[in-house]
């Protein structure tokens, strides 16, 4: 699977404006389609989620999670995604959240038909 972070701000603000919304108990995600063909990801945390070393660990499984879901869709979504996790993301179970990000990618393909 070809897959990047999305790191500039511009691109990160133009997602969060334009991109189509999934809510989840675990995080919100915002989907725009680009012209790469690779899946772009960027995952924040608020400082609501817990502590420095809390919102760092939700952040990978919440990356981890989006990363198998493409993997398992074996298809490569030409997606700008920008996820923010929320405090259930911790507690959740990893399969929880897999499926979650399952269900964006899913939502995603359909509307983009």
């Amino acid at each position: 699977m070809n897959a990047a972070r999305l790191r500039r701000s511009t691109d990160i603000a133009t997602v969060r404006k334009i991109g189509r919304g999934v809510r989840d108990v675990a995080f919100t995600a915002r989907l725009r389609p680009n012209d790469l063909n690779v899946m772009r990801l960027a995952v924040s945390a608020p400082r609501t989620v817990g502590i420095s070393t809390i919102r760092n660990r939700a952040r990978r499984r919440v990356r981890e999670a989006f990363r198998q879901a493409c993997a398992a869709a074996d298809i490569t979504p030409a997606l700008d995604i920008v996820v923010t996790v929320r405090r259930d993301a911790i507690a959740a179970d990893f399969s929880a959240l897999r499926a979650a990000a399952e269900a964006a990618l899913g939502s995603a393909r359909q509307s983009s038909r």
